[in-house]
């Protein structure tokens, strides 16, 4: 015979218990497919952002390019030996006259109306062709050379309406054309959108981000170590830790103005210099790891701590070699996330002065340069068609750059965490 059912169970099964039931089932179900729609809602917006910047950015990776059969064995062309630089060779080739030997073949061969439209630097590919394969000195060759902006907008449909026949003209003859543009990434900026290349901005962006990591990481770090492992409890500390807090939400402009009105009274010569721009943002990102690091800290075991003086560790030691290498992923996690700001922060570098137009890429810290973000504001602000496209493909590199530093960011943290 089996057991009866204890009349406080039976109670429970009553319609009105059977109905909450259901409701709170039915809310636990909303709720799950809202959580569900939300992360697809972000990932369609990635998506969508990832697709029309990829297709919108195709056209910066391209220029267009025009056809220059051009005789070298009938001119006497020759490129010095002995030249310490890319530059000195060029400026020996344009004493030879290459520009004039250039601009004649393009009229024998294309006609006066296309010779107009090749680009006034046309002749600088040229010579950068020659420097490759000085062999094209002595024979015939055919050179791919970047035509005007108003030819390639021609072609691309837009433009003055009287350079389309002829841009229609010479695609159909092959002689113009897209064509792929690695150039793009190892040239700097130009005031011609056939010409203007991203080398220089990443440079620079490159340089600025090292400045900034190599100041704001193991600075903050220490901070964090001290205020959770050594600070006495007291106002003074209550006082640091409500300060960072609240730097950590400082619009990041502030921090342009603090690098303008210290850094650059410091060193005025150094303006725009990836050096002044890393200690700026350096200022920016340090709150963000301080604040991570303090919650990886905190949230390491208080039994590791103790076992570690149990076996005779020093307090030193028991910091560095135990709590700090087991929040390090932590840690790192908030660096990622201080230095995917700083590197797509614009207002404070523009207080610094690095939106200045540099054609060249900085060979050093206190060299002149320029960031991505900030390259990507000057170009948008162009009517050019070509520096549309050129924006676009610059937003391409920006992410690739950040998907390659955080994925490296990514790795050292997977490589460091441990579990207990």
């Amino acid at each position: 015979m089996s057991n009866p059912v204890p009349r406080s169970v039976e109670l429970t099964r009553t319609p009105g218990f059977e109905r909450r039931l259901r409701q709170r089932y039915a809310a636990e179900r909303r709720f799950r497919l809202a959580g569900l729609g939300a992360i697809l809602f972000s990932v369609a917006v990635l998506l969508f952002l990832l697709v029309t910047m990829t297709i919108n950015g195709i056209g910066g990776f391209q220029r267009a390019t025009l056809k220059v059969p051009v005789a070298f064995s009938q001119v006497s062309l020759a490129l010095p030996q002995g030249l310490d630089s890319e530059g000195a060779a060029i400026r020996a080739l344009e004493s030879q006259g290459l520009p004039e030997v250039i601009d004649d073949f393009a009229r024998e061969t294309l006609g006066e109306e296309a010779a107009d439209e090749l680009s006034p630097d046309a002749w600088r590919v040229a010579a950068e062709q020659i420097i490759d394969d000085p062999t094209l000195l002595d024979r015939d060759a055919q050179l791919i050379l970047p035509a005007s902006e108003n030819l390639s907008a021609a072609l691309a449909g837009d433009g003055q309406a009287a350079l389309q026949p002829l841009a229609r003209r010479l695609a159909a003859e092959g002689v113009l054309a897209e064509r792929l543009d690695l150039g793009f990434l190892s040239r700097s900026d130009a005031t011609d959108s056939q010409l203007a290349g991203i080398w220089g901005a990443l440079k620079g962006s490159i340089l600025t981000m090292l400045v900034t990591l190599a100041l704001a990481f193991p600075i903050g770090v220490l901070s964090a170590l001290y205020l959770e492992e050594y600070a006495p409890r007291n106002r003074w500390t209550d006082l640091i830790e409500v300060s960072i807090n609240n730097l950590a939400a400082v619009p990041s402009i502030i921090f342009g103005l603090l690098g303008l009105a210290v850094f650059l009274t410091l060193f005025p010569s150094l303006r725009s210099a990836p050096l002044i721009g890393g200690m700026t943002l350096a200022l920016m990102t340090m709150p963000v790891i301080v604040i991570s690091g303090r919650n990886a800290i905190k949230a390491v075991p208080p039994s590791i701590r103790d076992g570690a003086l149990a076996i005779g560790a020093s307090p030193v030691q028991v910091v560095f070699h135990h709590v700090l290498p087991l929040a390090l992923p932590g840690i790192l996690t908030g660096t990622i996330i201080g230095m995917a700001r700083a590197l797509g922060e614009t207002a404070p570098l523009l207080m610094i002065g690095m939106r200045a137009f540099v054609a060249t890429p900085p060979d050093s810290l206190t060299d002149p340069a320029t960031v991505l973000p900030v390259q990507i504001f000057l170009w948008s602000d162009e009517v050019d068609r070509g520096f549309v496209e050129r924006t676009s493909a610059a937003i391409i590199v920006l992410l690739a750059f950040l998907l390659v530093m955080n994925g490296l960011a990514i790795y050292l943290r997977n490589r460091f965490e441990k579990t207990w």
